[in-house]
Order: structure tokens, then C-alpha cells, then sequence
């Protein structure tokens, strides 16, 4: 059965699947599973089957707009869509309605896509748990008494649990990678700035990325090529994998391998055997690894500031306490860690000079459980913080990076791959890890609760 949006793309385009019996599936799927998962906050049938309808009138008349077209997409409940609420996961924002689509809905509405909903996440994305929610945590697809991770928990466990064919995340500190890797499923964050912001509710201005989540690296490029524009077609970076022989690949085993989980480890040393068969040379190097979130804090407070003096019960107490965090950085502070930022950002490529790609555990641990966090809550900010460690970097470096399954803990609960690559190298990134994908056979699991499409 099909199961990936460049399988469902082909389908529609030869009118052997209707978009309308495409879309009531994943309607059907959420219908079943989010009362256990909690992955939306808002489901958009009606929408959702009028624009399926659309795409088959267009569809059946020749007009195919491209991979996306029929296809049911989810986005993150912080993404503004036109005359549909936008809360990112507060009370705060329970009942804003944008009177605009978000740059990024806007690409995929021009693409044919099929909205689906709004996905639940960490209150305002500022956690790795998606535990912290006025609309109640997200689960993982795998095991529900497990976290997602976070911030795009819902986004995440969705695309795993097949309640959508893709969604959209967003990526600060990992939020997009860590709860991909924690829910078997492929997550890119772009290059800082590739992918628009605009009419995304922001965590920090210097650090937030947006992008796209999906079942497979093929399905993440579909996408990614219609919220960006510039990266080279799918069928080039597949190509592009054949010739992986000729990228030396660099591990920078201090600070992201430290402190493995025992399964973590054996996996990414499982993967690193694998990428030595498919890839050029596999090498040791150093990095130095900026681990100072001041910038982050402070950024937070003043996307807050005038909201938390007025409306502070509103929050949820864990977000007010992080948000609070930034409130005494001062402003000559500030612009000292941004001048630090961009120095970061010149100095990675440096770390690329005798390497074309770095690869790394996406995530140290795999999911913890919920129980476990909630009983003892002075842990989940430790846990986050371990969770993000290894994604973090990437994200004040602002170069792309990769989330892909390289493997499962004897819970069954996934663990994560990354791949990073040079500012603007998406087609780089994406081709050592669609090498990769093809070379294993991860991707192709599925949670029990997954449900594929039947074909009539």
C-alpha cells in the first residue's frame, strides 16, 4: 500500500486515487487517534474537504499543480492560518483567529495542498516535551505513554501514527529534529532564514526556523521545495545520492556523543558502519560547540514582555517561569550575544572545510515517559536540555540539518540520525540522507495503530 506523499502524488496524478477519498482517510485516522495521541488542536474537515475537492476538479481537468496537490498536510498550531485559530497551545491565544495566512500556508495553498488541522506543541514552542499545553501533552504514535518530544510534538507523532502525509514544524532549538527522531519520522530544519517566518507566532527572532516533517527524506524534499523554491528537484538529489562516494563525512563525537544512552549509541554506531559503505571517508573532528542560551531567553521575554505584565496567569506556569527567565538581560547584553551569534554562524564553516557533511545522534535519549516527568517536574527541564542537546547547535549555527530513523530501543521507541551540512547545502544534507534511507530499512516501520490507505 502506499504510504508517502511522492507514492500518493503519482496516484492522484493518474487519477487512480481521488483526493477526496484521500483526504476523508486522514480525516478518519484523526477522528481514531487523536483522542489518545492529542496530536491536533484543531481539525479542519470541512475546509479540508472542500479544498480536496478542489484539487480533483483541478486534478481531473489536467491541471496537476505539482507533489503536493491532493495531499493532506497538518501545521503546527503556531503558523497562522486565515479565519482559523491560531493559539500556539495557550490560553492566551485560545481564541485568536489571523486574518492572513502565514508565508508558508500561503506556498502550500498556491501547491494544491490539503490543510488538515492545527497541531498541538509545547506551549509558545518553548519546550522538547509538548508536555506543556493548555490543550493537554502530546503522545508518542509508538507508545502513547511516551512523550513525542517538542516543541513539534503533535506535528511530529501525527505523521507517524499516518493522520497526515506532512506537516509543518517549527525549529528554535531542535523542535523540529528531536521529536521527529523520537517518533521515526524525517524532519529538516533549512538553512536560518531559507524558509519565511512571516505570520509565524515567533519564540526567538535569531533562531527560529520553519519546516517540514514528513515519513520519508524524498517526501521532506517535496515539501521543503515548495516552502523554499530554490532547492535543487527531488529527482536531482536522488541522483546526487549515487554520487555520495565523494563526501567526506565528519563526527564530532565530543559533546554529541557524551553521555549516550547505551541503544543510542549502538545504533549511531550501527548507522556510522552504514554511511562508511555508502559515503566517502568517515572522520573524527572537533567542533567548538556554542552552548549559551542568553540570546534565546531574551529574545523570549521580549516577544512576551508586554503580554506576561498584563496577562501573566494565562501562561502556563512552567512557560512563565522560562519566559521570565530573560527579563533581566539587558540590552547591551543582548547585542553582545547577537554579535556572538553571527561570529558562530562564519566560524562553522570553518568546521566544514576538510568535511561536506556532519553527522551525529539526533537525540541522546530516546522518548522518556510521561508519567515519569510528571512526577517529578523539577526533571523535565534537565530532560528537555538533554533532549535538545545535540540539535541545539545546529540551530544557532543556521545551517540545514537532518532528523532520520537509524534504529529503535528494545521499548520500541525510534531513535534519530542527524545530518548537517554548509549554510544553503539542503541538496547536500538531503542526499546523503536519502543514501542513507535507501541503504536501511527504517523508514518502512510503522506503529501499530498505523492504518495505510486502501486503494479501491
Amino acid at each position: 500500500m502506499p504510504t508517502s506523499i511522492l507514492q500518493f502524488a503519482d496516484l492522484l496524478r493518474r487519477r487512480t486515487v481521488s483526493p477526496v477519498e484521500l483526504t476523508q482517510h486522514y480525516l478518519e485516522q484523526i477522528e481514531r487517534l487523536n483522542p489518545v495521541l492529542n496530536a491536533f488542536i484543531t481539525v479542519t474537515a470541512e475546509s479540508a474537504l472542500a479544498q480536496a475537492r478542489q484539487a480533483e476538479s483541478e486534478i481531473m481537468s489536467g491541471g496537476w499543480r505539482g507533489p503536493l496537490h491532493g495531499i493532506p498536510i497538518g501545521l503546527k498550531d503556531l503558523i497562522d492560518t486565515a479565519g482559523i485559530r491560531t493559539t500556539a497551545a495557550s490560553a492566551l491565544f485560545k481564541d485568536r483567529i489571523p486574518q492572513e495566512d502565514a508565508e508558508v500556508v500561503v506556498r502550500l495553498k498556491a501547491a494544491g495542498a490539503v490543510i488538515v488541522g492545527k497541531q498541538n506543541l509545547h506551549e509558545f514552542a518553548y519546550g522538547g516535551s509538548s508536555l506543556v499545553s493548555c490543550f493537554g501533552e502530546v503522545r508518542n504514535a509508538w507508545d502513547s505513554r511516551y512523550i513525542a518530544g517538542g516543541s513539534s510534538g503533535g506535528s511530529a507523532t501525527a505523521v507517524a501514527a499516518g493522520m497526515c502525509l506532512g506537516a509543518i514544524g517549527t525549529d528554535t532549538a531542535g523542535s523540529i529534529r528531536e521529536p521527529s527522531a523520537l517518533c521515526g519520522v524525517v524532519g529538516l530544519k533549512p538553512t536560518y532564514g531559507a524558509v519565511s517566518v512571516h505570520g509565524v507566532i515567533p519564540l526567538s527572532p535569531s533562531l527560529d526556523h520553519v519546516g517540514p516533517i514528513a515519513a520519508t527524506v524524498a517526501d521532506c524534499a517535496a515539501i521543503f521545495e515548495v516552502l523554499d523554491g530554490s532547492i535543487a528537484k527531488s529527482s536531482n538529489f536522488e541522483k546526487a545520492a549515487l554520487d555520495a562516494k565523494s563526501l567526506p563525512i565528519g563526527v564530532p563525537r565530543k559533546f554529541f556523543c557524551d553521555d549516550l544512552d547505551p541503544e543510542v549509541a549502538a545504533a549511531f554506531e550501527q548507522a556510522l558502519a552504514v554511511l562508511g559503505t555508502i559515503a566517502g571517508e568517515v572522520r573524527e573532528i572537533d567542533l567548538s560547540v556554542p552552548t549559551d542560551r542568553a540570546l534565546q531567553s531574551a529574545e523570549s521575554y521580549a516577544c512576551h514582555a508586554e503580554f506576561v505584565r498584563h496577562s501573566p496567569e494565562l501562561y502556563q506556569p512552567e512557560t512563565l517561569r522560562r519566559i521570565r527567565s530573560g527579563e533581566n538581560i539587558s540590552a547591551d547584553e543582548l547585542a553582545e550575544r547577537r554579535k556572538e551569534l553571527e561570529k558562530a554562524r562564519q566560524t562553522i564553516r570553518q568546521g566544514f572545510g576538510t568535511v561536506d557533511l556532519i553527522v551525529t545522534p539526533t537525540a541522546p535519549i530516546p522518548a522518556p515517559a510521561i508519567d515519569e516527568l510528571k512526577q517529578n517536574p523539577g526533571q523535565l527541564r534537565s530532560r528537555e536540555i538533554v533532549l535538545l542537546r545535540n540539535t541545539r547547535p545546529f540551530s544557532v549555527w543556521g545551517v540545514p540539518a537532518v532528523s532520520v530513523p537509524c534504529g529503535f530501543a528494545q521499548s520500541g521507541l525510534p531513535i534519530g540520525l542527524q545530518i548537517a551540512g554548509p549554510h544553503q547545502k539542503e541538496g547536500r544534507v538531503l542526499a546523503l540522507a536519502y543514501a542513507y534511507e535507501q541503504a536501511t530499512s527504517w523508514h518502512t516501520a510503522h506503529p501499530a495503530s498505523f492504518a495505510a490507505f486502501k486503494i479501491q
